[in-house]
């Protein structure tokens, strides 16, 4: 395999897992997950929140990627595209802790952005934790965020269907 493939092989393993990342957090995590993401969405003052268990999760797939290229694990059968993604899955979730747990929630450093994409990514998740408990919501992916404009535009109509119920009024 040539290092061009596996650079594009770990860069679209990297694209790939936000995309498994908003399915997961809008399915799973508001979903049948929501009892370990809920402490997520409510004020604490803990170190660590149940919600940090679903990382084990995203270890456990980019530790079963890197055994599944491994010789060592699997012998002839090892498949070596496996350990390239295994490390995409591994780059996505260093970039998830950094922007999710560091910049936006500000777990590790403090930094506020003023402009530029960093700050549209933190003005998308207040909008996310902009609802009260596990229905309705916008703004799933981590590190991909759309118009603040157009998901201010999109609670008020959940608000007005009924399916959202926010903790503040959301200005345009």
């Amino acid at each position: 395999m040539t290092v061009l493939t596996a650079i594009l092989i770990v860069c679209a393993s990297i694209a790939a897992m936000e995309l498994v990342a908003w399915a997961s957090h809008k399915y799973v995590m508001h979903g049948f997950g929501w009892a370990w993401h809920r402490d997520h969405h409510e004020p604490h003052d803990r170190l660590l929140e149940k919600n940090d268990l679903f990382a084990l999760f995203g270890a456990a797939i980019s530790i079963t990627f890197f055994a599944l290229g491994s010789p060592l694990v699997m012998g002839a059968a090892a498949w070596e595209p496996a350990t390239w993604i295994g490390l995409g899955v591994l780059i996505y979730g260093v970039i998830y802790t950094l922007v999710h747990d560091g910049l936006i929630h500000q777990r590790y450093f403090r930094w506020v952005p003023k402009r530029g994409y960093a700050k549209r990514l933190v003005q998308a998740h207040k909008l996310h934790h902009a609802t009260i408990g596990k229905h309705g919501g916008v703004s799933f992916g981590f590190v991909v965020a759309r118009d603040p404009a157009v998901l201010k535009r999109e609670l008020k109509a959940q608000r007005q269907r009924g399916i959202a119920v926010l903790r503040e009024a959301v200005e345009d």
